[in-house]
Protein backbone atom coordinates (compact mmCIF):
# COMPACT_ATOMS: atom_id res chain seq x y z
CA UNK A 1 0.00 0.00 0.00
CA UNK A 2 1.45 3.39 -0.96
CA UNK A 3 2.30 5.76 1.86
CA UNK A 4 -0.29 8.35 2.83
CA UNK A 5 0.08 12.02 3.76
CA UNK A 6 -0.54 12.42 7.49
CA UNK A 7 -0.41 15.60 9.54
CA UNK A 8 0.25 15.28 13.28
CA UNK A 9 0.23 18.49 15.30
CA UNK A 10 2.55 18.62 18.28
CA UNK A 11 0.36 19.33 21.28
CA UNK A 12 3.31 20.67 23.28
CA UNK A 13 2.55 24.02 21.66
CA UNK A 14 -1.08 23.93 22.79
CA UNK A 15 -2.58 25.19 26.05
CA UNK A 16 -1.63 22.29 28.30
CA UNK A 17 -4.13 23.37 30.96
CA UNK A 18 -6.90 22.74 28.43
CA UNK A 19 -5.34 19.88 26.53
CA UNK A 20 -8.34 17.67 25.78
CA UNK A 21 -10.31 20.53 24.21
CA UNK A 22 -7.25 21.80 22.32
CA UNK A 23 -6.49 18.30 21.02
CA UNK A 24 -10.09 17.69 19.98
CA UNK A 25 -10.08 21.01 18.13
CA UNK A 26 -6.99 19.95 16.17
CA UNK A 27 -8.63 16.65 15.25
CA UNK A 28 -11.86 18.41 14.27
CA UNK A 29 -9.75 20.68 12.06
CA UNK A 30 -8.34 17.72 10.14
CA UNK A 31 -5.33 16.43 12.07
CA UNK A 32 -4.62 12.79 11.23
CA UNK A 33 -2.93 12.03 14.54
CA UNK A 34 -1.59 13.71 17.68
CA UNK A 35 2.16 13.91 18.34
CA UNK A 36 2.87 13.81 22.08
CA UNK A 37 6.37 14.98 23.08
CA UNK A 38 7.63 13.17 26.17
CA UNK A 39 10.90 14.57 27.58
CA UNK A 40 12.65 13.28 30.69
CA UNK A 41 15.05 16.11 31.51
CA UNK A 42 18.01 13.75 30.93
CA UNK A 43 18.13 12.73 27.27
CA UNK A 44 17.00 16.29 26.52
CA UNK A 45 17.16 19.24 28.92
CA UNK A 46 13.41 19.83 29.14
CA UNK A 47 10.74 18.06 31.15
CA UNK A 48 7.23 17.76 29.73
CA UNK A 49 4.67 15.12 30.75
CA UNK A 50 4.35 11.38 31.16
CA UNK A 51 1.93 8.49 30.90
CA UNK A 52 -0.62 9.76 33.48
CA UNK A 53 -1.36 12.79 31.30
CA UNK A 54 -1.48 10.68 28.14
CA UNK A 55 -3.92 8.30 29.83
CA UNK A 56 -6.10 11.22 30.95
CA UNK A 57 -6.12 12.52 27.38
CA UNK A 58 -7.05 9.06 26.05
CA UNK A 59 -9.98 8.93 28.47
CA UNK A 60 -11.36 12.07 26.81
CA UNK A 61 -10.33 11.29 23.22
CA UNK A 62 -11.20 7.67 22.60
CA UNK A 63 -10.34 6.91 19.00
CA UNK A 64 -7.64 9.29 17.72
CA UNK A 65 -4.21 7.95 16.80
CA UNK A 66 -1.63 8.90 19.46
CA UNK A 67 2.10 8.95 18.78
CA UNK A 68 4.42 9.46 21.73
CA UNK A 69 7.82 10.85 20.79
CA UNK A 70 9.96 9.50 23.62
CA UNK A 71 12.87 11.88 24.13
CA UNK A 72 14.04 9.84 27.10
CA UNK A 73 17.23 8.12 28.24
CA UNK A 74 15.56 4.77 28.93
CA UNK A 75 12.66 4.22 26.54
CA UNK A 76 12.24 0.60 27.62
CA UNK A 77 11.08 1.79 31.05
CA UNK A 78 7.99 3.50 29.65
CA UNK A 79 6.74 0.93 27.13
CA UNK A 80 4.14 -0.75 29.35
CA UNK A 81 2.87 2.47 30.98
CA UNK A 82 2.40 4.11 27.57
CA UNK A 83 0.71 1.03 26.11
CA UNK A 84 -1.63 1.05 29.10
CA UNK A 85 -2.25 4.77 28.49
CA UNK A 86 -3.58 3.98 25.00
CA UNK A 87 -0.65 4.99 22.80
CA UNK A 88 -0.69 3.68 19.22
CA UNK A 89 2.82 4.52 17.99
CA UNK A 90 5.81 4.48 20.35
CA UNK A 91 8.62 6.47 18.75
CA UNK A 92 11.92 6.35 20.63
CA UNK A 93 15.41 7.64 19.98
CA UNK A 94 17.98 5.05 19.04
CA UNK A 95 20.93 7.06 20.40
CA UNK A 96 20.74 6.01 24.08
CA UNK A 97 19.54 2.44 23.42
CA UNK A 98 21.92 -0.54 23.61
CA UNK A 99 19.62 -3.09 21.94
CA UNK A 100 17.22 -1.38 19.54
CA UNK A 101 15.76 -4.67 18.26
CA UNK A 102 14.90 -5.90 21.75
CA UNK A 103 13.22 -2.62 22.72
CA UNK A 104 11.34 -2.58 19.39
CA UNK A 105 10.08 -6.14 20.00
CA UNK A 106 8.87 -5.15 23.45
CA UNK A 107 6.98 -2.24 21.88
CA UNK A 108 5.37 -4.62 19.39
CA UNK A 109 4.51 -7.14 22.10
CA UNK A 110 2.76 -4.39 24.05
CA UNK A 111 0.48 -3.79 21.05
CA UNK A 112 2.01 -0.54 19.78
CA UNK A 113 3.66 0.33 16.47
CA UNK A 114 7.40 1.03 16.46
CA UNK A 115 8.88 4.41 15.57
CA UNK A 116 12.65 4.96 15.45
CA UNK A 117 13.89 8.54 15.84
CA UNK A 118 17.28 10.09 15.09
CA UNK A 119 18.74 13.41 16.18
CA UNK A 120 20.38 15.71 13.61
CA UNK A 121 23.87 14.42 14.46
CA UNK A 122 22.97 10.75 13.87
CA UNK A 123 23.65 9.19 10.48
CA UNK A 124 20.54 7.78 8.83
CA UNK A 125 22.50 4.69 7.77
CA UNK A 126 22.81 3.83 11.48
CA UNK A 127 19.14 2.81 11.26
CA UNK A 128 19.50 0.49 8.30
CA UNK A 129 19.84 -2.72 10.31
CA UNK A 130 16.65 -1.92 12.24
CA UNK A 131 14.31 -0.85 9.43
CA UNK A 132 12.74 -4.28 9.01
CA UNK A 133 11.17 -3.87 12.45
CA UNK A 134 10.24 -0.16 12.19
CA UNK A 135 6.80 1.12 11.20
CA UNK A 136 7.95 4.75 11.14
CA UNK A 137 11.27 6.58 11.03
CA UNK A 138 11.38 10.07 12.52
CA UNK A 139 14.08 12.39 11.18
CA UNK A 140 14.48 15.33 13.55
CA UNK A 141 14.86 18.64 11.71
CA UNK A 142 15.85 20.49 14.88
CA UNK A 143 17.81 19.43 17.95
CA UNK A 144 15.22 17.72 20.20
CA UNK A 145 14.33 19.30 23.50
CA UNK A 146 14.60 22.96 22.56
CA UNK A 147 11.67 25.02 21.27
CA UNK A 148 11.74 27.74 18.65
CA UNK A 149 14.64 26.50 16.56
CA UNK A 150 14.99 27.01 12.84
CA UNK A 151 14.28 24.17 10.43
CA UNK A 152 17.45 22.33 9.36
CA UNK A 153 17.16 21.83 5.60
CA UNK A 154 20.44 19.89 5.63
CA UNK A 155 18.53 16.95 7.17
CA UNK A 156 16.64 16.40 3.90
CA UNK A 157 19.27 14.09 2.36
CA UNK A 158 18.44 11.63 5.18
CA UNK A 159 14.78 11.72 4.20
CA UNK A 160 15.65 11.37 0.53
CA UNK A 161 17.90 8.36 1.21
CA UNK A 162 15.16 6.66 3.21
CA UNK A 163 12.51 7.28 0.55
CA UNK A 164 14.74 6.06 -2.27
CA UNK A 165 15.70 2.88 -0.42
CA UNK A 166 12.42 2.21 1.42
CA UNK A 167 9.59 3.46 -0.81
CA UNK A 168 6.83 2.08 1.44
CA UNK A 169 8.21 3.36 4.75
CA UNK A 170 6.38 6.01 6.76
CA UNK A 171 8.93 8.83 7.09
CA UNK A 172 8.22 11.54 9.63
CA UNK A 173 9.83 14.95 10.07
CA UNK A 174 9.64 17.07 13.21
CA UNK A 175 11.02 20.50 13.99
CA UNK A 176 10.37 23.87 12.41
CA UNK A 177 7.96 22.38 9.85
CA UNK A 178 5.20 24.62 8.53
CA UNK A 179 3.93 26.16 5.29
CA UNK A 180 7.33 27.74 4.55
CA UNK A 181 9.30 24.49 4.89
CA UNK A 182 6.79 21.83 3.85
CA UNK A 183 7.81 21.77 0.17
CA UNK A 184 11.38 20.93 1.14
CA UNK A 185 10.18 18.03 3.34
CA UNK A 186 7.65 16.68 0.87
CA UNK A 187 10.01 16.85 -2.07
CA UNK A 188 12.58 14.82 -0.11
CA UNK A 189 9.93 12.16 0.57
CA UNK A 190 8.48 12.81 4.03
CA UNK A 191 4.84 11.77 4.36
CA UNK A 192 4.21 12.16 8.10
CA UNK A 193 4.45 15.80 9.10
CA UNK A 194 4.75 16.97 12.70
CA UNK A 195 3.97 20.65 13.01
CA UNK A 196 3.79 22.63 16.22
CA UNK A 197 3.33 26.37 16.29
CA UNK A 198 2.53 26.64 12.58
CA UNK A 199 -0.67 24.60 13.10
CA UNK A 200 -1.52 25.03 16.78
CA UNK A 201 -1.01 28.79 16.73
CA UNK A 202 -2.76 29.36 13.40
CA UNK A 203 -5.91 31.45 13.27
CA UNK A 204 -7.29 28.90 10.78
CA UNK A 205 -5.91 25.50 11.79
CA UNK A 206 -7.92 23.59 9.21
CA UNK A 207 -6.52 25.69 6.36
CA UNK A 208 -2.91 25.14 7.46
CA UNK A 209 -3.44 21.39 7.95
CA UNK A 210 -5.05 21.17 4.50
CA UNK A 211 -2.19 23.14 2.94
CA UNK A 212 0.44 20.85 4.50
CA UNK A 213 -1.43 17.72 3.42
CA UNK A 214 -2.01 19.01 -0.13
CA UNK A 215 1.69 19.73 -0.60
CA UNK A 216 2.67 16.24 0.61
CA UNK A 217 0.01 14.70 -1.66
CA UNK A 218 1.39 16.59 -4.65
CA UNK A 219 4.80 14.93 -4.20
CA UNK A 220 3.45 11.46 -3.40
CA UNK A 221 1.71 11.18 -6.75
Amino acid sequence: MPVQAKIGPSILNADLSNLAAESQKLLDNGADYLHLDVMDGTFVPNLTFGHPMVKSLRNKIKTAFFETHMMVQNPEQWIEPMADAGVNLYTFHVEPVQDVVRVSRKVQESGMKVGLAIKPGTEVQDLEKYLSIADVVLVMTVEPGFGGQSFMADMMPKVKWLRENYPNLDIEVDGGVGPKTIHCCAEAGANMIVSGTAVVGASDQSQVIKELRDVVHSYLK
